[in-house]
């Protein structure tokens, strides 16, 4: 079986850089697992796509050789299942708020004895080669997602399953969970209380010996939390991305038209829905 390459360059102590998908289709996937990230997430939870498209999407990043991941609806088994027999190296599972559904999620993705997975890989026993099914239960990540209050105060037990892999932290349902909506939902926090709380689930996620990723909207906030020791950072997204380079190109147009006084506002206009992303 071809090695997990994020476990690899954990293991030698680097840390790794993750792409986002939200946006259902090859071409993109393609493009985005070509730029240099050391993985790249297809989002089945609120991204615009599900699984017709996340299949032919992980077949596009292959020749690329970054480690295709994706993050599922729910901690329901069937569709970690069909991800992993598409080709998923790692699972991230959102709203994990107990041992028990830590539990759950691990159990969906290791083959007995050390889980429930079910044996069929359609397409993986193809593309990560040879003897998948006796090294899969070792290459798989397992990342659950902290993010709610609940998860917070079970974060030991969390952390401590066994087959967890690496937490993954969500800033914005952890704010508005954590705060009870009294603060919006949105990445790259700069709250005491929030920051505060992402520590905590970074110090405590490598007093168990797992390893520790986080969404990040901006690049200079990625490479503060790499500084603070996370051994993973999400940064972007294609939609994000796509919509920064296209307001970013009609600002600069608009600002050099010729006597277009109103140009400028509009390019404005354009910067400030693009910022508004970040915040949804």
């Amino acid at each position: 079986m071809i090695k997990n390459s994020l476990k690899q360059r954990w293991a030698e102590g680097g840390k790794t850089i993750n792409a986002w998908l939200s946006i259902g289709n090859t071409f993109t996937a393609e493009i985005m697992a070509e730029q240099g990230y050391d993985s790249v997430t297809i989002d089945l939870q609120h991204g615009a796509l599900d699984y017709s498209s996340a299949l032919p999407m992980i077949q596009a990043m292959r020749a690329s050789g970054t480690v295709p991941m994706a993050r599922v609806p729910w901690n329901e088994p069937g569709i970690i299942m069909k991800l992993l027999d598409a080709g998923a190296y790692g699972i991230i599972c959102p709203m994990v708020n107990s041992r028990a559904e830590a539990e759950a999620f691990v159990s969906s993705l290791r083959y007995p004895p050390k889980g429930l997975r079910s044996y069929g890989p359609t397409r993986v026993a193809f593309a990560a080669g040879p003897n998948y099914g006796a090294e899969a239960n070792d290459e798989i990540l397992a990342f659950a997602m902290i993010e709610t209050a609940q998860a917070m105060a079970n974060l030991e037990a969390i952390v401590t399953t066994p087959g967890i892999d690496a937490i993954y932290v969500g800033p914005s349902d952890l704010t508005i969970g954590l705060t009870e909506g009294r603060l919006p939902a949105g990445f790259d926090r700069e709250e005491t209380e929030i920051i505060d709380a992402i520590k905590t689930i970074l110090a405590a996620t490598h007093r168990a010996g797992k390893k520790a990723a986080l969404h990040c909207g901006r690049p200079d906030y990625a490479i503060r939390a790499l500084e603070w020791g996370f051994d993973m950072v999400t940064v972007g997204s294609d939609a994000r991305l796509l919509a920064a380079a296209a307001a970013d190109s009609v600002k600069r147009v608009r600002e050099g038209m010729p006597g277009a006084a109103g140009g400028s506002a509009a390019a404005v206009t354009g910067a400030q829905t693009y910022e508004m992303s970040f915040k949804a």
